[in-house]
């Protein structure tokens, strides 16, 4: 059978389309997945979220670069050391100045008081000669340093991670509570719609952080504590529109002759309902993302969220946000800014999908 080219959803593509600002928005968003997924194949820092670090090198400009005298390493890479970063990382040692003699490696760790700097030497007999090229190495710092002396431009990447994450599980269990409950309520009515209108009307009175901070409190601090929390805060706004949605599409003939034809409940609301229902829900995932990314950042900010060390931008956010005052406002500045295009284009992506479902336009 053709395909039918003036189907709604066939003609929403097609205005979604001419609308550049939601398609420049959607291959940003597609550029920030893309980043996230294959962060350690483009970030220097290979150690388990970006933590390798050294204090000599704390708050150093962008741009620093610096001898490095990097220790052979002698474990074996793992396939999930490409995507999660290794546990246990070569060691590394920040140098001022150094120079070989015989077989001698004559050295100075780096420090801003050099008057104070002691060299010291490293015998070369101890390493392969296919070790020894690979001893001293030049190591830039895109983005400099944080105040752990960590390659920033790796954590801010890396920080990409958590920010999707949370979005795409949080709005998952949203859309998973919401468009359950919401087709029950709205397809039943009656007793069991009351109820659960009484269940959504109680989250909805109770303001959202104060019920993460609470759902946070009581699931402890942690990387997927946060992500329950966010999502099951979420599901109320869906639930709400499923439910009016499937109101007034089971009020449609093609719904009585489904029961007529002796459908289960299930396959109507599945297969005839829902599917009709879904695009103030795409709308809805679209804002919902952007919120959680804020509600995350917020959380991490206030130390409730995503724990040290793994990079999140409201952390990092709270870690530098002292250093305005100081001159180096972009180690604050840069995780807000990056947050903030996340969020408008989602933002965006939202308003552009729901002008393309509407048949007004």
């Amino acid at each position: 059978m053709a395909k039918n080219k003036n189907s709604n959803t066939n003609i929403a593509l097609r205005k979604f389309k001419k609308d550049f600002r939601g398609v420049l928005c959607f291959w940003i968003i597609i550029a920030f997945i893309l980043v996230s997924i294959f962060a350690y194949f483009i970030i220097p820092d290979s150690s388990a979220n970006a933590n390798a670090g050294d204090l000599a090198i704390r708050s150093k400009h962008p741009g620093f670069t610096t001898a490095m005298l990097v220790y052979p390493d002698t474990t074996k890479t793992a396939w999930s050391d490409y995507w999660f970063g290794k546990k246990k990382t070569r060691e590394q040692l920040p140098l001022s100045d150094y120079h070989i003699q015989n077989d001698t490696l004559f050295y100075t760790p780096y420090t801003d008081l050099k008057h104070l700097a002691l060299e010291q030497t490293l015998a070369l007999t101890a390493f392969t000669d296919q070790e020894k090229p690979h001893l001293i190495q030049s190591q830039t710092f895109w983005l400099g340093t944080d105040n752990q002396g960590r390659d920033y431009y790796s954590r801010l990447i890396l920080g990409s991670r958590i920010s999707l994450s949370i979005g795409f599980i949080a709005v998952s269990i949203s859309l998973l509570i919401g468009i359950g409950l919401g087709a029950i309520a709205g397809y039943y009515g009656g007793k069991i719609d009351a109820f659960i209108l009484w269940i959504i009307n109680i989250f909805w009175s109770i303001p959202t952080l104060l019920l993460v901070i609470a759902i946070t409190l009581a699931l402890g601090k942690g990387f997927w504590q946060v992500f329950i929390a966010v999502g099951l805060t979420m599901w109320v706004e869906v639930a709400r529109v499923v439910r009016g949605q499937v109101i007034t599409v089971k009020q449609q003939q093609y719904i009585t002759a489904a029961r007529a034809l002796g459908y289960s409940d299930y396959r109507i609301i599945a297969k005839h309902i829902l599917p009709n229902c879904m695009a103030p829900v795409i709308v809805i995932s679209a804002a919902n993302f952007a919120s959680a990314i804020l509600v995350e950042s917020g959380l991490s900010f206030l130390g409730i969220g995503t724990q040290v060390p793994t990079p999140s931008w409201g952390a990092m956010i709270k870690e530098n946000y002292n250093y305005i005052l100081v001159g180096k406002a972009y180690l604050a500045l840069l995780p807000g800014l990056a947050m903030f295009i996340i969020v408008m284009c989602f933002t965006q992506l939202g308003n552009a999908i729901r002008d393309a479902f509407d048949v007004r336009k």
